[in-house]
């Protein structure tokens, strides 16, 4: 299965020597090529995926949606591949199996370190200022407050995905900043655990099944788990909202200027941020408009990162 998402880089040479190595047809005429260059790129298919930070069944329907739009608006086929965790969308992108990829802050930053010539290039109106929620199940006793809920120092606590941003990097970050710079490994009188799998959901889950007693995930996901789901309205309570910070981010491959033409990567941009209004391509990301986004958007990213020693500068 995994060869048939394999990326088409460099389709002119691979035809190239296609046509040299069937048969040593050294007659070809130099329109034969260009014909069978164009006919590879006509076929080559644009690869879409996604950061799993909720159910699969869920981000995959919502995902085929967007696929789709895409391929009508770019006039080239297009299909959502599932990454299994934060990990894999980012090792799905640096080895050219994926073009495109709803990242969240950090793993974007990974990616674009590891495929040089990446680029963000769109962002939900809300990604600018976004925020995380520290949750908290009400047996706690806890209520929401303005101020750094120090008192969790000593319940269970649960991040999300180890490669999270708002589930995990810019939690640990505020939590440092709010406790004289010691880790959270060191600072909680239990070590803090993860979600491996489930993304923003299965903290939800956790804190509302009293796994854990507190946790930390992003805002949208809470506020519609909310609105949507009794055994998390019931259950938890927002005990802390963190200050703004950047996080998701469309990232596209360099290589789908070879594979797809020239200026291919501005159409992507262009066909994203004219979404329409209320579409399921909105909604496969839960936001309500696309604007567009650069890499230097997330240097403040990369910088806490490094800091907290998540990635290498």
């Amino acid at each position: 299965m995994l060869k048939r998402h394999l990326f088409r880089v460099g389709l002119a040479a691979v035809t190239a020597l296609a046509i040299v190595g069937c048969g040593g047809d050294d007659a070809a005429t130099p329109d034969s090529n260009n014909d069978s260059a164009s006919s590879d790129a006509a076929e080559a298919t644009l690869y879409i995926s996604a950061i799993p930070d909720e159910k699969i069944t869920d981000q995959k329907a919502k995902f085929d949606k967007l696929a789709e739009y895409l391929s009508e608006k770019l006039g080239v086929p297009a299909e959502f591949v599932f990454s299994k965790d934060y990990a894999d969308s980012v090792t799905k992108f640096k080895n050219g199996e994926v073009h495109l990829v709803w990242f969240g802050g950090l793993s974007g930053v990974q990616a674009r370190m590891a495929v040089e010539g990446s680029q963000a290039i769109a962002q939900g109106k809300a990604d600018p200022k976004y925020k995380s929620y520290f949750i908290a199940n009400k047996s706690t006793g806890l209520k929401e407050s303005a101020d750094f809920p120090a008192a969790i120092k000593d319940m269970t606590f649960t991040f999300g995905s180890p490669g999270s941003t708002s589930g995990r990097l810019m939690p640990t970050f505020f939590i440092m900043q709010n406790n004289g710079g010691v880790a959270p490994d060191e600072w909680f009188a239990t070590e803090p655990g993860y979600q491996a799998t489930g993304g923003h959901v299965a903290t939800a889950n956790a804190v509302a099944d009293g796994t854990y007693q507190t946790g930390a995930l992003n805002y949208k996901t809470y506020d519609s788990l909310v609105a949507e789901d009794p055994k998390i309205a019931e259950n938890t309570v927002k005990i802390w909202t963190t200050p703004f910070y950047a996080d998701y981010n469309f990232t596209i491959h360099p290589e789908v200027e070879k594979a797809f033409g020239e200026g291919f990567i501005g159409k992507v941009q262009t066909a994203l941020i004219e979404a329409p209004a209320d579409s399921d391509t909105l909604k496969a990301i839960n936001r309500e408009a696309i604007i567009p986004a650069k890499n230097e958007d997330f240097d403040g990213i990369k910088e806490t990162a490094v800091k907290l020693g998540l990635i290498d500068s």
